[in-house]
C-alpha cells in the first residue's frame, strides 16, 4: 500500500470520531451577541479538549476584546503542526460561530441535537463551518498519526464572528504584526460545490449603499408648497440603472460575469396617503468585478445624485453601510495548482476556479497578501432548516486537506 492508499484509509477510519466531534460542537450554539448569543467560548473550550485529548497540542488563544460578552473576549484558536521548516506556513481557516436556527417549525429535529441518518448528519452548523473545521482536524490528526511531518508549518485556525462580520476574528487578528507572512498559503473550507469542483479564487467588490433623498414634506391636496422627496428619489434609483451601461466589462470567471448595481431596500416614509413625503430613503446593492476601481464607481454615483440634486431641488446624502474589496488569487498560483491536482485524486473531478459576488473570510487575506482559496465538497445546505453535511464529503476534504498539508504533488 503506497503513501497515498494508506492515508485514504486512516482518513476513512476516522467516521466515528468526526461524527462525535460534530455531535459535541453541535450542541454548544455558538451565537453572536446580535443574534442572542454569547459568542464562541465555550465551544473554543469543548474544541480545545478535543485537540490536547488527540494528542494535537494545546491550543492558542488570540482574543479580540468584546465587551457584550462573558468574559469581554471573543476566542479565536491556533492550533501549530510544526513542519521540516518555520519559514512558511500553510493556513486552514475555518469558523466556529454559528447562524441561528430560524423558524423552529421548519425543523425535523432539535437543530441542537445531532441526528445522524446514514452519512448524512444533521445540525446548525453541521455545514456551516463545522465540516470544514472537522475535516481539518482529521487531516491534522492522520498526518500525526502516520509520523509524517509536512514541508512548512501547518496552522489551523478556528476563528470567531464569521457569521456577523468578522471584527471579532480575521479583521482583528490580520492586524497582528508577524502572525501572517506574504510566503503563507491559506484555504478557506466555507464554500464550494455539490461536486467539489469550483475553487474560488476572486470575489466582487461589495458597496452596499444607503440613498437619502431630503425634500420637504406639505399637505398632498398642496404639493406645490412641498418638494416631493419619494419622487426624486424615485428617479434617482432609474437614474442610477445606468451604471450597468457604463461598467460593461465580463468577466467569465464570474456568475453574472458583470458588474452588478441592485436597487434592493426601502425605507417606510410618510405613514398616511395624504402627506407629501420629505425624506424618501433607499439602497443599492453594488457587487463591481475586481478590476473596476471602486472609488471611480463611487465618484460616478455621487455624479449621478448630483443631478437629481439639481433637477428636482432635494439633497441627496450617501452613506456607505458596507464596502469590502480584494486582489484574486492568481489562478496559476501554486495552492491552486495543487488543491486541483488533490481534488482529481480524491474525487475523480477537474477542478475550475470560479469568482463569486458574496464576500467570504477569505477577502481579509488576500488583501494582505495571502493566496488564499475558498473550497469544500459540499452539500449547499448552509443557513437553511434541517441543515446537513455528508459524512463522504467531509472525510474527502479531510484526505484533500492532508495532501496539501503534506505538499504531495
Amino acid at each position: 500500500m503506497d503513501d497515498r492508499e494508506a492515508l485514504r484509509t486512516r482518513v476513512g477510519e476516522k467516521r466515528d470520531l468526526a461524527i462525535e466531534l460534530q455531535r459535541e460542537l453541535t450542541a454548544v450554539p455558538a451565537l453572536a451577541p446580535q443574534n442572542g448569543g454569547t459568542g464562541e467560548a465555550e465551544k473554543a473550550q469543548v474544541l480545545s479538549r478535543w485537540m490536547t485529548r488527540l494528542g494535537l497540542g494545546t491550543c492558542e488563544t488570540l482574543p479580540a476584546a468584546d465587551p457584550r460578552v462573558p468574559g469581554g473576549e471573543r476566542p479565536n484558536l491556533l492550533l501549530a503542526l510544526p513542519g521540516r521548516t518555520s519559514d512558511r506556513s500553510f493556513w486552514i481557516m475555518s469558523h466556529m460561530d454559528i447562524v441561528p436556527p430560524g423558524e423552529l417549525s421548519l425543523w425535523e429535529t432539535d437543530p441542537y441535537k445531532l441526528v445522524v441518518k446514514g452519512d448524512r448528519l444533521i445540525g446548525r452548523g453541521v455545514e456551516d463551518n463545522q465540516q470544514g473545521l472537522v475535516s481539518s482536524v482529521v487531516a491534522a490528526l492522520c498526518v500525526k498519526e502516520a509520523g509524517l511531518v509536512p514541508p512548512r508549518s501547518v496552522k489551523l485556525l478556528f476563528v470567531a464572528d464569521e457569521e456577523t462580520g468578522s471584527e471579532f476574528g480575521i479583521q482583528a487578528l490580520v492586524k497582528r504584526p508577524g502572525l501572517f507572512r506574504p510566503q503563507d498559503e491559506a484555504l478557506v473550507p466555507d464554500g464550494g460545490s455539490e461536486d467539489g469542483s469550483q475553487i474560488e479564487i476572486a470575489e466582487k467588490s461589495i458597496l452596499w449603499l444607503r440613498f437619502r433623498v431630503r425634500g420637504k414634506q406639505c399637505h398632498a391636496s398642496t404639493p406645490q408648497k412641498g418638494i416631493n422627496a419619494f419622487e426624486a428619489g424615485s428617479h434617482l434609483v432609474v437614474r442610477l440603472g445606468v451604471l450597468a451601461e457604463h461598467y460593461p466589462t465580463q468577466d467569465p470567471l464570474f456568475d453574472p460575469p458583470r458588474s452588478t448595481f441592485t436597487p434592493t431596500k426601502k425605507e417606510a416614509n410618510v405613514p398616511n396617503i395624504n402627506t407629501l413625503p420629505g425624506e424618501d430613503i433607499f439602497h443599492l446593492d453594488c457587487r463591481v468585478l475586481p478590476r473596476e476601481d471602486p472609488d471611480a464607481v463611487m465618484a460616478e454615483i455621487r455624479a449621478i445624485c448630483d443631478g437629481v440634486q439639481r433637477d428636482f431641488g432635494v439633497g441627496v446624502d450617501i452613506q456607505q453601510v458596507q464596502r469590502a474589496s480584494s486582489p484574486p488569487t492568481p489562478a496559476d498560483a501554486p495552492i491552486v495548482s495543487a488543491l486541483s491536482r488533490a481534488v482529481k485524486d480524491v474525487y475523480g473531478v477537474k477542478a475550475r476556479t470560479v469568482g463569486i459576488g458574496g464576500g467570504t473570510v477569505g477577502a481579509f487575506l488576500r488583501k494582505i497578501g495571502i493566496p488564499t482559496v475558498v473550497w469544500g465538497k459540499i452539500g449547499e445546505a448552509a443557513h437553511q432548516p434541517n441543515e446537513f453535511c455528508l459524512l463522504p464529503n467531509l472525510l474527502g476534504d479531510a484526505e484533500v486537506m492532508a495532501r496539501l498539508m503534506l505538499g504531495e504533488d
